[in-house]
């Protein structure tokens, strides 16, 4: 394989992984999603410089909206609860608040959901995020303003705290 980029999927698969099953909510598709991804970043290693992150984010993004805009959509479920974390204490109020976050986010739009991921899950800036969408600043805000609106109305009291 090309230099460096073995290291780079053995760092960073793990949070990549997060990201895409917090675009598509199922686990199955973030693993698909994430595969296609590497095999495009793959293609391209040698001509990335610097941060890979940033492009390997986009072609995330970019491959998660073709595939939604072909309904490209498995008919598997994912489970009602999230597993509890082996070794750790009860966190039933934390699996709730995830379970609804994570139903809440089904019912926002791609751009709103990806903004939502980039920025509050991968900790990108507002710029970072309008470079990796390839759009404004302003739009990343209005965006970023409606999912988390359309957040707390649809999640009640589970996420008051979200974006404040």
């Amino acid at each position: 394989m090309q230099g460096g980029f073995d290291d780079y999927v053995s760092a960073r698969y793990g949070r990549l992984r997060h990201a895409a099953y917090l675009l598509t909510g199922d686990r199955a598709s973030a693993e698909d999603l994430v595969q296609t991804a590497l095999a495009k970043a793959w293609v391209a290693w040698r001509r990335i410089e610097g941060d890979p992150d940033p492009y390997v984010r986009r072609i995330i993004v970019n491959t998660h909206a073709s595939w939604w805009r072909r309904k490209w959509r498995h008919q598997e479920v994912p489970a009602d609860d999230l597993p509890e974390r082996p070794g750790t204490a009860d966190h039933a109020d934390e699996v709730g608040s995830r379970h609804a976050l994570l139903a809440a986010m089904k019912d926002l739009t791609r751009q709103q959901r990806a903004v939502i991921v980039l920025h509050y899950f991968e900790d990108l800036t507002l710029v970072q995020c309008a470079d990796v969408l390839g759009c404004t600043v302003g739009t990343v805000k209005a965006q970023l303003s409606r999912a988390l609106k359309r957040l707390r109305v649809q999640s009640g009291t589970h996420l008051k705290g979200v974006g404040r």
